[in-house]
């Protein structure tokens, strides 16, 4: 059997005394695309963040094959505004032990759908969209096994997120794995293999989309998930 990248068995955490993540358990295994949807202020970044061991648990099992093998990025990325975006990408390999040639990273780049021409401008006048991309970018060049996005499509316009779903299914392709948040319930159908629904604290579903749209009973993923946490109201 092959070992999963992530697993998590039990896994309590929070800050001082309160309770965040309650009794959280999945796994997530090789050349996947690992869904994890929530109410905004559910927790999914305190989950998340414990999972990197960023923050501490209170109890439960983490689980990673190769902590050095993972890559990030946050929700709120802001990169150095006085780096140019190839400096940017430059210092982020090397905080992997990883070098690559400016010519191979510019053609890198336009593989994955990224306007080369901004790669020479600082950060600053990158619109959030291109920071965004920017970060994808640098976190997908890491090469580590797992990439681990925290809500990768906000903020970003239509063209963009199309952009940025073909280079997280580029990644799949590559037999490596993502890990990714989203309120986006339809960026979720069509990327994710799995999906887990966190909700009051805890993971209530762990499936496929098609699944979580039978157990929710709505064709419509996003009101299954409202059906699903009981939402009935806003379905």
């Amino acid at each position: 059997m092959v070992e999963p990248l992530v697993r998590i068995k039990s896994l309590h955490a929070g800050y001082e005394k309160t309770v965040v993540v309650r009794d959280v358990s999945f796994e997530i295994g090789a050349g996947e695309i690992f869904g994890l949807v929530g109410l905004n202020g559910a927790g999914k970044t305190t989950l998340i963040k414990t999972i990197l061991r960023l923050r501490e648990k209170m109890s439960g099992d983490v689980f990673t094959e190769n902590p050095n093998q993972i890559a990030y990025l946050p929700e709120k990325f802001d990169p150095p505004w006085f780096l140019t975006g190839i400096k940017f990408i430059q210092f982020s390999l090397g905080l992997y032990k990883k070098k690559m040639a400016t010519e191979d990273i510019y053609k890198e780049a336009e593989n994955l759908s990224f306007n080369t021409d901004f790669l020479a401008k600082s950060v600053h006048k990158y619109s959030k969209g291109m920071r965004q991309k920017l970060g994808l970018l640098a976190t997908i060049l890491s090469g580590c096994r797992l990439l681990v996005l925290d809500e990768p499509m906000s903020g970003l316009d239509p063209k963009a997120r199309q952009e940025v779903k073909k280079m997280i299914l580029e990644v799949r392709k590559e037999g490596r794995s993502v890990f990714m948040s989203s309120h986006i319930l339809a960026d979720i159908s069509e990327l994710c293999d799995r999906v887990a629904v966190f909700h009051n604290n805890t993971i209530i579903f762990v499936g496929s989309p098609r699944e979580l749209e039978t157990v929710g009973q709505d064709h419509n993923l996003e009101k299954a998930f409202l059906n699903l946490i009981g939402d009935k109201k806003a379905a």
